[in-house]
């Protein structure tokens, strides 16, 4: 059988793998070398569930964890007597995987969708929902309230309000910025709901910057996206932003 192209970040000239030298590669070496013939992009942000197969999860856990003790290790740092360091590469490695990066490795949560049989057409406003995540520069957390907006129409799917913070938990739950992941959930919330409008703010502290660099513990970062009829309609828009109860607007 003829050997197929690399993958783009294999060493060139480098044929493809057989299953048997996938099989024998590290889980996080299996899992990007699957993403990476697919033409699938991985980035810290990016949803990569799809390309992981059952037990890699654990597998993952372990090698972040050898991993992470090579840090502790580089800092100089005696995890052998230092009680309180014993367990510290184990716990980073769960706390990544299975917490405040688990958007990354899970699908997304289960979502019912209703008809919207008695064809709302009146604004609805979720929030303030809390979320956190993790700047991608610094891995440094970001803790935030978000507000949705929905504008829906007799074709719009109406979900459970419990459903946009589960959305909303899933989308945040990776490394990122927050410019992003707003643009993130609004795409997820109009493909799955339809509205006429969709409006969405996040108000999030930056640890980025209260904890490291101008260590500023009193600035906050606002965005917004609006789509269709909050984008088109000033007064909509208006009166969405005059409901948000958003703790600077004293």
């Amino acid at each position: 059988m003829a050997s197929l192209p690399a993958p783009p970040d294999e060493p060139r000239g480098r044929i493809f793998r057989s299953e048997e030298e996938v099989a024998a590669l590290p889980a996080s070496e299996r899992i990007r070398y699957r993403l990476v013939t697919a033409g699938r992009r991985h980035h810290a942000n990016d949803n990569i569930s799809a390309f992981m197969r059952a037990g890699e999860m654990e597998e993952l856990k372990a090698e972040v964890q050898a991993k992470m003790q090579e840090v502790l290790r580089a800092l100089v740092i005696d995890t052998d007597s230092d009680h309180n360091t014993n367990e510290t590469a184990q716990r980073v490695a769960k706390m990544y995987l299975e917490e405040v990066f688990r958007g990354r490795y899970v699908p997304m949560p289960a979502v019912t969708e209703f008809p919207n049989a008695e064809r709302l057409n009146e604004l609805m406003i979720v929030g303030p929902i809390t979320v956190r995540s993790a700047c991608s520069h610094h891995m440094c957390p970001i803790f935030g309230k978000v507000w949705i907006g929905i504008l829906p129409n007799e074709h719009s799917n109406l979900i459970g309000l419990s459903k946009y913070a589960r959305i909303a938990d899933w989308i945040m739950s990776r490394p990122q910025i927050q410019e992003e992941a707003v643009t993130m959930l609004a795409n997820e919330l109009q493909q799955r709901v339809r509205p006429d409008g969709l409006a969405i703010v996040m108000e999030a502290d930056h640890f980025c910057m209260h904890w490291r660099g101008v260590k500023d513990t009193d600035s906050a970062m606002v965005n917004s996206v609006m789509r269709g009829a909050f984008l088109k309609d000033a007064n909509l828009r208006r009166e969405f932003l005059s409901l948000l109860p958003r703790k600077h607007s004293a």
